[in-house]
């Protein structure tokens, strides 16, 4: 579990940085669209800050917040998309209070709801929270599965125990990423500390669908379409947990309408999902004929590691409960997801729109070399 689970981590964290490098001149579109369609009709809402906001969720987020009639300010450093969103205020400064402006501009403002979807330390989100405890009603906090301790237990709860490590004041992910789960457990519990029962800790898993920068599940959709013999990892009956970007800003758009708060695994779909289905999906997107060569775990691990294929994990052991989390106190407070195949149909579109240099190269899975030369090798044993 040790292994897999680092590299998970570490995509994970990947997926965070990327995502606050990335904003596509799409979602600036759509935004732009979205507000000029609403501000005729728009009724008065609620005033919402976002830390971040010009990444992969927290765009997603001002679209759906827009959409709802509410005003918007976010507060960043301002180096990653400063153009981005130019009608909205934005306020500019540090999570570190000891670091440039810090959070100066924050001071003496008052907002309905927070979100905070870029707080990796929990010296940051304490000083966010503690700064702004006295003036919100609510803080959302976007967390991590990867907060929970281990991943053995399938239809795992938000009781389940959270991780831990030796020095809970280090800022450092660690050399594998171990500490990544950890810190965002701690993150969780600094805002609660700060705003006690007014907090939302919203623990996703991948989060999917157009304008992820990691290329995790954006890897199947294209290789499908590229066509060939497609190496496929596990078995179709496989569990799999995505949540699209665009269902799940607009849940916690819904949740700070609401004031709902406690902790939440913003996982999906809401039915269980198949990694067959999801290939199904890929295939049916690609609208070409594609040979899908199934390659169970234990036939895979004897040629490659296993953590090459993005998305996917082995529905074994220490990895059984991985893609199977309970999301039925999500779903009870209003999170709803599109289908596997929406999502892979606008995530395929989405891809195939973007500049040459974009789809040159895939941020994640198999170069097709490397794909050719495992199949060659399964194909000899």
């Amino acid at each position: 579990m040790n292994t897999t689970r680092r590299r998970f981590l570490q995509s994970t964290i990947a997926a965070g940085a990327a995502g606050a490098v990335l904003a596509t001149s799409a979602q600036a579109r759509a935004y732009a669209a979205q507000s000029a369609d609403a501000a005729s009709k728009r009724q008065p809402g609620k005033k919402f800050l976002i830390l971040g906001g010009t990444g992969f969720l927290g765009p997603a987020i001002v679209e759906a917040a827009t959409a709802r009639g509410h005003t918007l300010t976010l507060f960043n450093r301002g180096k990653t998309n400063p153009g981005m969103f130019p009608d909205i205020e934005k306020l500019r400064g540090n999570r570190y209070p000891d670091k440039d402006e810090g959070l100066k501009a924050l001071e003496g403002r008052q907002w309905d709801v927070v979100f905070d979807d870029c707080g990796y330390y929990p010296r940051q989100v304490e000083a966010s929270a503690k700064l702004l405890a006295p003036n919100v009603k609510n803080y959302i906090y976007i967390s991590s599965v990867s907060a929970y301790a281990n991943f053995e237990k399938e239809g795992a709860d938000e009781t389940a125990p959270v991780g831990t490590m030796p020095d809970p004041t280090l800022e450092t992910m660690g050399d594998n990423y171990e500490f990544y789960g950890p810190l965002k457990a701690l993150c969780e519990q600094a805002a609660e500390a700060a705003a006690p029962g007014r907090v939302a800790n919203v623990r996703p898993g991948y989060i999917v669908g157009p304008g992820d920068p990691t290329d995790r599940f954006t890897y199947w959709p294209v290789r499908f379409a590229r066509g060939g013999t497609v190496l496929v990892p596990g078995t179709p009956s496989d569990p799999l947990q995505v949540i699209d970007v665009r269902d799940l800003a607009e849940w916690l758009v819904k949740m700070a309408e609401d004031g709902t708060t406690g902790v939440f695994n913003a996982v999906g779909p809401m039915k269980p999902l198949t990694w067959g289905e999801t290939i199904e999906a890929c295939k049916k997107a690609a609208g070409k004929p594609v040979e899908t060569r199934w390659v169970p775990a234990a036939t895979l691990a004897q040629h490659m590691s296993v953590e090459e294929m993005p998305i996917w994990a082995p529905y074994d052991g220490a990895y059984k409960g991985f893609h199977n989390a309970s999301n039925a106190r999500a779903t009870k407070a209003g999170l709803k997801s599109r289908s596997i195949e929406t999502v892979v149909k606008d995530t395929l579109a989405w891809f195939e729109a973007q500049p040459e240099e974009r789809r040159s190269k895939l941020r994640a899975g198999l170069a097709a070399e490397r794909e050719a030369e495992i199949l060659a090798k399964i194909g000899k044993a």
